[in-house]
């Protein structure tokens, strides 16, 4: 028996011993092709050399100080690096060891921000349904998936959620884009003027929603309205691209296709490209001197923000992709692996919808796709997805409770960046020999 407490106890795990570009090698050498990242992580594979060497001359110059006795120089040039290519009014980094930590730290300082300025009374959030943005109890709170929250409901903090900008499901027939987008942005004015514009804090969305809708990007002009929104009622503007940022979806920043700059960003997942636990808050300008003008003190702190190690691994990283001029391909893969999906699955009887942004997309599976109805949950397709795939040698993010955290079922996509027109067929194949064997079995 091991004596790890594992994701699922009733699960058995292979084991992972190596990693050989955007393969993961188990202790039976069976090779499975990391079509997801693990959950949209390992944007640069599992063997890179130039970020592996960065981490052995880190640990062997300066592992670990902590930060409230001192700084050190990775941390110093990765918010640097940050910075200089973060949307405008973004001027400061906080780092952290991840996503969920990244949304506390921003939550925290958007109440501290307003505390700061003598504007106690501003403490409502507002976020969307079948969000994700994290699993600690304030990042729970915030997100919108009800199944993740359910048993937990007792401790979270209340927080108001609106509708996601869901348009496979959320767009009416008659319903152009553009009018979709204007009455979710109706709808958030108006669950402002209902908590009272004075008591809103923030309004907190990724810009494409990953984990529990599957690689679904807004509508066009919708973050416009909702900065728009934010702007007129002195609301921050907290943006999750822990799952959909540092390049995933093209662009270094999610935000940077809206055309909107947030007043709060978290940043995680590939930051570190999984060589080193980390993540970060960018933070605007004028809440950082809000603060440093006030306390100075920013009353939050975990063990190892900052960590050397960690910084050295994640600029390591953005200087990879960076260099080896790595977005442009994000782009031109993700066109590739959309044509193939829809090539190969555009008229599948159990696929409603194929959707995202670069080497991030998404596959939303129904029972009938002329009604859009879900497949019954007590089927549990999504895990039966996910242990097939498995079988064929293929690391998929299928995830249920797609719709309202109970019923529907997607598969996320978020290979690495290294990958080769060769790898998109591959990983086409293998997913349509993993369909194959689900459903035509039911």
């Amino acid at each position: 028996m091991s004596h790890v407490f594992h994701r699922h106890l009733k699960q058995h795990y292979p084991t992972a011993v190596g990693g050989e570009g955007p393969y993961l090698i188990d202790a039976e050498g069976r090779r499975y092709l990391d079509a997801s990242g693990g959950a949209a992580v390992s944007c640069l594979g599992h063997s890179d050399a130039e970020v592996i060497g960065a981490i052995q001359q880190q640990v062997e110059r300066l592992a670990y100080a902590h930060t409230s006795f001192f700084t050190n120089e990775p941390m110093e040039a990765l918010a640097d690096f940050l910075v200089e290519r973060a949307p405008q009014g973004l001027s400061s980094v906080y780092f952290v060891s991840g996503g969920s930590e990244a949304i506390e730290a921003a939550l925290k300082m958007a109440r501290q921000y307003f505390i700061e300025r003598g504007d106690p009374q501003r403490r409502h959030l507002i976020a969307r349904r079948q969000s994700y943005h994290g699993n600690t109890l304030g990042a729970l709170a915030t997100g919108g998936n009800a199944w993740r929250r359910r048993q937990f409901e007792p401790l979270l903090v209340e927080v108001s959620h609106v509708s996601p900008c869901y348009a496979y499901r959320g767009q009416a027939e008659d319903e152009t884009p553009e009018a979709y987008g204007e009455r979710l942005a109706a709808e958030l004015e108006g669950e402002i003027q209902r908590l009272g514009p004075e008591t809103v804090m923030a309004f907190v969305a990724e810009p494409v929603v990953g984990a529990t809708l599957g690689a679904v990007p807004a509508v066009p002009g919708y973050f416009k309205r909702v900065r728009e929104i934010c702007d007129r009622h002195g609301i921050l503007l907290i943006l999750d691209e822990v799952m959909c940022g540092m390049g995933r979806t093209g662009s270094l920043f999610a935000a940077e296709q809206e055309g909107v700059s947030p007043d709060l960003v978290t940043i995680a997942k590939g930051l570190g490209a999984g060589y080193q636990p980390i993540g970060a808050t960018l933070v605007s300008e004028g809440i950082r001197a809000a603060i440093a003008e006030g306390s100075g003190f920013f009353q939050h702190g975990h063990t190892y923000i900052g960590h050397a190690t960690a910084c050295a691994a994640a600029l390591a990283v953005q200087r990879a992709i960076e260099s080896r001029d790595l977005l442009p391909r994000v782009q031109r893969l993700g066109e590739g692996l959309q044509r193939r999906l829809e090539e190969r699955f555009g008229e599948h009887p159990h696929v409603g919808d194929i959707r995202g942004r670069g080497l991030f997309r998404g596959i939303e599976l129904v029972a009938d796709r002329n009604d859009k109805t879900p497949f019954d949950p007590a089927r549990k397709l999504h895990a039966a997805i996910k242990r097939t795939a498995m079988d064929h040698g293929l690391m998929c993010y299928p995830m249920g409770g797609t719709l309202d955290g109970q019923r529907g079922d997607h598969i996320l996509l978020a290979p690495p960046f290294i990958l080769e027109e060769s790898h998109l067929d591959e990983l086409v194949d293998k997913l349509d020999a993993t369909l194959r064997a689900v459903l035509d079995h039911p």
